[in-house]
């Protein structure tokens, strides 16, 4: 029976993938720039292969970072402590090619102006708790269990690198059951089968019964889930060993999961001034609100910048046909509450702080944080108060 159904994926990663260990490493610079220099310019890449570790990008700053003992620190808490994982943060190579701002984008943003255009990004939707897409929100939680259950040590041949997939049926528009749940974690050999290929049925069961099954509701699987774990047979050899990581590779995973869409620009290694960064984090904080507030069950921000100009050059709002609110009030309700300049948001959602790293895993958004200032509900009255005025009218008229 066709019931309007649809299918919708999304991934996560733990905080071990090569791609995350860059962007936590890009953001631990960041954050090591904030605590001495909050006015310092940070735009810093990270590259990470066998055995190597290279940190880039411009940074202008009145402090100091040794970014050798910083790499050195988050590869180790990370987990990468041992060669049996491939990679070691007291033998790795750590090569620094920093250098400075360009002085053509510097005059720009000196006077307030965006440090780069572009356009960014911000969705919400009340289909959670935390108002994001669950199939993202079941992968992250997937990954955070999966490093838990590591650290942990409940399960003693778990490696650092992992990733997780959950692909949710929607009926009528509200999610009805899980299809699918894929699950790849970095293993010792020691939980292989006879034939060297495969991780053992125990294992199997061991991983599903200590990171599934805790985080996945019963209610939303059936017999037709398929449950895929380590589905190549084995993942002995992971993260750098096996796999280059790059600062910012992971931008689906770190916004909204391929639900919405995505401007192209990276998070990780900015600074607040680059609008890629924190543009997209108040246009998520302004869809959370219009969602929070009851004006629509689903919502799209897009802001678009010029470089070295201070107000957005387009605002853009789209609630999907939800809306209790016609889009273009809520573009002037935006406007005229929200202060849209890269200075007032730097000031608004107090980006001048060393918040940054605990950003760098598991997602930017949905995340229950006070240092997360983009997820407050505080300004949903503004918009909260044009739908009473709307049932109002309505009333009248009726």
């Amino acid at each position: 029976m066709d019931r309007g159904n649809k299918f919708i994926t999304s991934e996560s990663v733990t905080e071990g993938h090569p791609d995350k260990v860059c962007d936590q490493i890009s953001d631990a610079v960041l954050d090591e720039i904030m605590k001495k220099d909050p006015a310092g310019r940070v735009a810093c890449e990270t590259f990470i292969t066998r055995g190597m570790v290279v940190v880039g990008g411009e940074i202008t700053t009145k402090t100091y970072v040794d970014v050798d003992d910083l790499v050195r620190n988050v590869v180790k808490k990370i987990g990468y402590t041992d060669n049996k994982y491939g990679f070691n943060h007291e033998t790795c190579a750590v090569i620094n090619v920093i250098g400075r701002q360009s002085p053509d984008i510097a005059q720009g943003v000196d006077i307030g102006g965006a440090g780069d255009q572009g356009l960014m990004v911000g969705y919400a939707c009340d289909e959670t708790p935390e108002f994001m897409p669950l199939p993202l929100m079941l992968a992250h939680k997937l990954c955070v269990r999966l490093a838990e259950v590591r650290k942990k040590n409940i399960l003693d041949y778990l490696g650092p690198d992992g990733k997780s997939q959950v692909t949710v049926e929607y009926c009528d528009g509200k999610p009805y059951r899980i299809e699918t749940i894929v699950l790849s974690t970095q293993h010792l050999d020691t939980i292989l089968d006879k034939s060297g290929n495969h991780i053992t049925e125990k294992a199997r069961a061991e991983i599903i019964k200590e990171v599934i099954t805790p985080v996945i509701d019963k209610a939303m699987i059936d017999k037709n889930t398929k449950i895929l774990v380590n589905p190549t047979g084995k993942f002995v050899v992971g993260g750098p060993q096996s796999d280059t990581g790059v600062t910012g590779r992971k931008i689906i995973v770190d916004t909204y999961g391929g639900i919405a869409p995505h401007g192209g620009g990276a998070f990780s290694g900015k600074d607040p001034t680059k609008v890629d960064r924190s543009a997209a984090y108040m246009a998520r904080y302004i869809a959370k609100n219009i969602v929070a507030s009851g004006a629509a069950k689903e919502c799209t921000v897009q802001l678009a910048y010029a470089i070295g100009v201070a107000e957005p050059v387009g605002v853009y709002v789209d609630t999907h046909g939800t809306g209790l609110i016609g889009e273009e009030e809520l573009v002037d309700i935006v406007k005229k509450n929200f202060d849209l300049t890269p200075k007032g948001i730097i000031r608004d959602l107090k980006l001048r702080r060393p918040i940054f790293r605990k950003t760098a895993a598991y997602g930017h958004f949905g995340r229950n944080d006070k240092d997360f200032t983009w997820e407050k509900t505080d300004k949903k009255a503004v918009f909260s108060k044009k739908i009473n005025k709307h049932i109002s009218v309505c009333s009248c008229c009726a």
